[in-house]
């Protein structure tokens, strides 16, 4: 008697097997399977990131070969080179650094 009371306050489109098996599907699929929908849109937001820093480093790598290309090819871009990244200069010059504050502040962070 008492079972059949709760079921009475069951709503009638949850007494109907295939609304009740169709409605396990979808928390099935949604929440508890290893391959998830909530997990999918995370790995597709992941492969959507990688993606993107692909095509970054794969633009970088093109670039950093004309460079190589130019410094392998003429000497005047070579010391020019020098001289802009590592601040090489010739024995009789004077070397002097100007900063942005932005490059100050990073440098000083570094520092302490």
């Amino acid at each position: 008697m008492l079972r059949f009371r709760f079921i009475n306050k069951v709503p009638a489109i949850f007494r109907n097997k295939y609304i009740l098996t169709i409605l396990i599907f979808f928390v099935w699929i949604l929440l508890l399977d290893s391959n998830n929908l909530i997990s999918r849109v995370g790995d597709m937001r992941e492969l959507h990131k990688l993606k993107k820093d692909r095509e970054y480093l794969l633009n970088k790598v093109e670039s950093d070969k004309k460079k190589i290309n130019e410094l392998k090819t003429d000497n005047h871009n070579l010391e020019k080179f020098g001289r802009e990244q590592y601040l090489m200069k010739k024995p009789d010059e004077d070397l002097f650094i100007v900063l942005t504050p932005a490059e100050d502040r990073r440098i000083t962070r570094k520092n302490n």
